[in-house]
């Protein structure tokens, strides 16, 4: 059974068709499904006219700096291993000058054959060296990870920041921290856009792990609100109970955002972010979407409403094509233990342990298939 946590489509839930049915015209246009969770948009199928209407509306941004730094892009093809970067972001339209925080923060690993891949999550408050960045007017310093971000959005001489600009100390720091030397290509996904594409793919099934209260959303979805006495919300809480439950938009954001109220914080968090990924997939895999015009247009054009996207010379339809053959069973999740350096007041940020760096050597040697087959434990379900 599967408990409905959010209304129902009309007409209900339509059975998924074995992969070899799925038309022949199809093809997948996008990468960002096979990886978000976050956030993001779904693995998709779609018709050159489809096609053609994401990747124009789809945003693009010098994500790496490259243009900045005089590169020409040219296109080419698309060769594994890659290393892609994706970072979820909360705007506030009504604070454009409040500077953007990486809140979440996923790095996929794809083989060389393009066939399978390893998705693993950063923690947001992980205490890092961030590099000097003369952009931004930063002299560099130690910080936690997701503030790396702010500090590279400043723009000298001007109020409303760049995320943009901010992604690229992102990567520089992150590349750092783990040694991939270059990401292939990254994006920028909206948090408000991620509730739009669970909605436009009529919500999304997926396993619940454990129990889960929300610490910022009331049972009818509506905010909760602030305690006058103090720190945090009052009110009665959405709770997302342990079993399969359908997700509409607005619970699916507020499942993946939950830390405070897990056992263990923003680790489960980020294991629930990889399992959305996984559940984000195998919808837009189903018959549902990939056979539907009307829901399949509409998915396309949220999605292309909610990213930045850089390829580093290549689009993201020629992403999406190139990992054709990837699918949430070929995509291994990954947790990277760590633990709080200080406590209550004194709280510092998280420190990762040492097998955390034994993997992002492996990464950088291609010996992860077998690190991995050595470190059964790390694998997220």
């Amino acid at each position: 059974m599967v408990t409905r946590v959010g209304r129902r489509p009309e007409g209900g839930d339509a059975p998924s068709k074995p992969r070899s049915r799925i038309p022949r015209w199809a093809r997948l246009c996008t990468f960002f499904g096979a990886v978000l969770m976050l956030l993001s948009g779904g693995v998709l199928v779609a018709t050159e006219i489809l096609l053609a209407r994401y990747e124009g509306a789809v945003g693009s941004g010098d994500l790496f700096g490259d243009q900045a730094a005089g590169a020409q892009e040219r296109r080419s093809d698309i060769t594994g291993p890659l290393n892609l970067l994706l970072v979820g972001i909360d705007p506030r339209p009504s604070d454009p000058n409040r500077p953007p925080l990486a809140d979440s923060i996923l790095v996929l690993h794809v083989n060389e054959n393009l066939d399978g891949a390893y998705l693993f999550s950063l923690p947001r408050d992980l205490i890092v060296d961030i590099p000097r960045f003369d952009k931004a007017g930063y002299r560099g310093g130690q910080g936690r990870l997701n503030s790396a971000m702010e500090r590279g959005s400043r723009v000298p001489g001007q109020e409303v920041p760049s995320a943009v600009q901010g992604f690229e100390l992102l990567s520089q720091t992150i590349s750092a921290r783990t040694g991939i030397t270059r990401f292939d290509a990254g994006a920028i996904i909206n948090f408000t856009g991620f509730q739009k594409i669970v909605d436009a793919m009529g919500g999304v099934e997926m396993y619940i792990d454990t129990d889960v209260k929300s610490e910022h959303r009331e049972p009818d979805g509506r905010h909760r609100k602030g305690n006058p006495n103090g720190e945090g919300y009052i009110g009665p809480q959405a709770e997302y109970k342990k079993g399969m439950a359908h997700l509409e938009g607005w619970q699916a954001l507020d499942y993946v955002r939950q830390r405070y109220t897990l056992p263990d914080g923003d680790y489960g968090r980020q294991r629930h972010q990889q399992q959305f990924i996984r559940a984000m997939v195998d919808q837009a895999f189903s018959a549902d979407v990939v056979t539907n015009p009307v829901k399949l247009d509409a998915v396309l054009r949220a999605a292309g409403e909610s990213v930045i996207f850089s390829g580093r010379g290549n689009s993201v339809v020629d992403f999406g094509l190139a990992l054709r053959n990837l699918r949430s069973n070929s995509i291994t999740m990954m947790k990277l233990p760590g633990g709080g350096v200080g406590t209550g007041d004194n709280y510092q940020g998280e420190r990762l342990e040492p097998v955390a760096e034994e993997f992002f050597a492996a990464l950088k040697a291609g010996t992860v298939d077998d690190f991995v087959i050595g470190h059964p434990e790390l694998i997220n379900k």
